[in-house]
C-alpha cells in the first residue's frame, strides 16, 4: 500500500490578471500544485516577473473543455470581463463571457469529478443601497450595470449545483488594493494612491460621500484559499462578503488615507460629477465569523498605502503607467481591439 500523499491541484482562471499572480504565489507557498488558464488579455506588460512555474494554460475561458480539467481538484474562477466600463463595452459580451462561460466552466468541472469551484463574485451586485446599515449576504440586490448583473446571475446559478460531491462557495471581494505584477489602477484606492505618487494631486470629482468597502489583495487571496481548506459544511453552497474589520470607508476617508501615504500631495473634490449613485456599506461578521480559523485579514489602509509606494518606487512607476494600459483595464482591451489582436468577440485573431 502506497504512503504517498497526492497532492492537490488547482486551476486558477484568470491567473495572468491583477489578483492572480498574488494568489499563486501564495498557493505554491502552501505546497499545492497550481494550472493557470488565462486568455493573456494583459501579460506580457507585467511590472515585474514572478518566479511563478506553473503548467499555464493559454485559453479563453469560452473555449475550455473537459479535458483541460483533467486531474484537476479545484477550480477557483476569476477570469472574466473585470470593471462596470469593460463590462458596457458590449453587454452580450458581458453575458457571455461573465455568465455563460462561468456556468459552462463549472458544469464541465463537476463532470471532470473537481471537488470544489471558488467563484470570485462581486460586492457590485449591491449597486445603490441605504447606507444606514451594512448589507449582509441575504441583503436586496440592485445591480446597476451589466458587469453586477451577470455575477449575480451566475452566483445564483453556481449555487444550485452545490452537492455533496461538488462543493460550490462564492466569495464577494470588497475593492480590492494592493501590488501585483498586472497591477490595476481602475480600481479605487489603488487610483487615489497612484495619482497621489506620480502627480503630486489627488482630484476627487465626487462629493466624496460615497461609501466603498476595500480589502487588501492578500486578504482576499487568503479568503479564496479559505473557500479551499475550510470544511464542506462551512462552505457548501454559501456566499461570503470579503473584506476586514471596520473595512467600509467612504471616498473621502480612501483619499485622505492616500494622501497620508503621500505626504505634501494635494487632495481637492471638484463635486462636477456629483453624487455617485453606486454608494453601500458590506457586513463582513459571516465570513469573520463563520470562517474564523481559515481567514484572518492582516492589512488595514494605511499599511497598504505604505506598500503600494514602496512598490512604485521599485518598478519606478510613472504618470503614464498611471493612466494608461494595461492598468486601465477598458484601455488595453481598446488597444487590441484597434490593433486587430482581437476581434469583435474579443476572441484572439489567428
Amino acid at each position: 500500500m502506497s504512503n504517498v500523499v497526492r497532492i492537490m491541484t488547482i486551476l486558477i482562471t484568470g491567473n495572468r490578471g491583477y489578483i492572480g499572480p498574488i494568489l499563486v504565489e501564495m498557493l505554491l507557498a502552501k505546497g499545492y500544485e497550481v494550472v493557470g488558464y488565462d486568455a493573456g488579455y494583459y501579460a506580457g506588460n507585467e511590472l515585474y516577473t514572478t518566479k511563478n512555474e506553473i503548467k499555464q494554460i493559454t485559453k479563453d475561458v469560452r473555449e475550455i473543455k473537459e479535458e483541460d480539467l483533467n486531474g484537476v481538484d479545484v477550480v477557483i474562477h476569476l477570469a472574466g470581463l473585470s470593471t462596470d466600463p469593460l463590462g458596457e463595452l458590449d453587454e452580450r459580451l458581458t453575458e457571455e463571457i461573465n455568465f455563460r462561460a462561468t456556468i459552462k466552466l463549472a458544469r464541465l468541472a463537476r463532470s471532470a469529478g473537481v471537488k470544489r469551484f471558488v467563484y470570485a463574485s462581486s460586492q457590485s451586485m449591491y449597486g445603490v443601497a441605504d447606507t444606514d446599515y451594512e448589507l449582509d449576504e441575504d441583503a436586496p440586490k440592485n445591480p446597476v450595470t451589466a458587469y453586477a448583473r451577470t455575477k449575480w446571475e451566475a452566483e445564483q446559478e453556481l449555487g444550485k449545483l452545490d452537492s455533496d460531491d461538488f462543493t460550490v462557495t462564492s466569495f464577494r471581494p470588497s475593492t480590492v488594493f494592493g501590488p501585483s505584477p498586472n497591477l490595476r489602477c481602475d480600481i479605487v484606492f489603488n487610483s487615489l494612491v497612484a495619482s497621489a505618487y506620480t502627480t503630486g494631486n489627488i482630484e476627487i470629482k465626487s462629493d466624496g460621500t460615497p461609501w466603498r468597502p476595500v480589502v487588501h489583495i492578500k486578504d482576499v487571496s487568503r479568503a479564496f484559499i479559505a473557500g479551499i481548506e475550510a470544511p464542506r459544511e462551512l462552505v457548501g453552497g454559501q456566499s461570503f462578503n470579503v473584506g476586514i474589520p471596520n473595512g467600509n470607508y467612504t471616498v473621502r476617508e480612501l483619499a485622505e488615507a492616500a494622501q497620508r501615504a503621500v505626504p505634501g500631495s494635494k487632495l481637492k473634490f471638484t463635486g462636477e460629477h456629483g453624487p455617485d449613485s453606486r454608494t453601500y456599506r458590506v457586513s463582513f461578521k459571516k465570513i469573520l465569523s463563520v470562517l474564523k480559523d481559515y481567514y484572518k485579514p492582516e492589512w488595514d489602509l494605511d499599511k497598504g498605502g505604505e506598500e503600494l509606494i514602496a512598490f512604485f518606487k521599485r518598478v519606478n512607476f510613472t504618470e503614464a503607467q498611471f493612466r494608461g494600459r494595461p492598468a486601465i483595464r477598458l484601455e488595453q482591451i481598446k488597444y487590441l481591439l484597434r490593433g486587430k489582436k482581437l476581434d469583435e468577440n474579443l476572441l484572439w485573431r489567428t
